[in-house]
């Protein structure tokens, strides 16, 4: 016999999620490797001066480094519940009380194939390359995600927003 769910245990209700395309995934990740890899090999095989060759093979270290760290980024999933947007670790992105506007527009400061969020107050910088980052006021959505997943979410959020602003009301 099994026991009823209690509301604690109750996980949230899921409206839209967002995860990487793979083929853009892909593709992210083996351009800053083979690029890593040219400046690693560009600096040991053939450099000008010892200080062109550090250069060289910090950067490509740095780059390789980034690459990794998109990877890791690209295996998470963004998920929007009527609490806000979160990570399927639970790392907060943005709660829903904080989002002032959607902004996804040709012309807007945003990641490809995806939109931006206005917070009415500054949160932590944060930065996860390929899915999402964290400036200030501002929060950008996308990067090797699908389009289409990007944009029903940034519907389901601008609903929400403008549910919310008639409750106020």
């Amino acid at each position: 016999m099994t026991q009823p769910a209690s509301p604690n245990d109750e996980t949230p209700e899921v409206l839209a999620s967002i995860s990487a395309s793979g083929p853009r995934r892909v593709f992210g990740i083996a351009t800053l490797a083979v690029l890593g890899g040219l400046l690693l090999y560009l600096g040991l095989s053939t450099s000008p001066s010892p200080l062109w060759q550090v250069f060289l093979l910090v950067l490509g270290v740095l780059v390789l480094l980034l690459a990794e760290k998109t990877r890791r980024a690209t295996e998470r999933v963004i998920q929007l519940t009527h609490a806000g947007l979160f990570t399927d670790q639970g790392e907060e992105i943005a709660k829903l009380d904080a989002i002032v506007g959607v902004k996804r527009g040709m012309f807007d400061l945003k990641p490809s194939n995806g939109f931006s969020l206005l917070l009415s107050t500054a949160r932590s910088r944060r930065w996860q390359p390929g899915m999402w980052w964290a400036w200030g006021r501002r929060v950008g959505i996308g990067g090797v995600t699908p389009g289409s997943q990007s944009k029903t979410m940034a519907q389901i959020l601008e609903a929400l927003l403008v549910e919310r602003g008639q409750a106020a009301q």
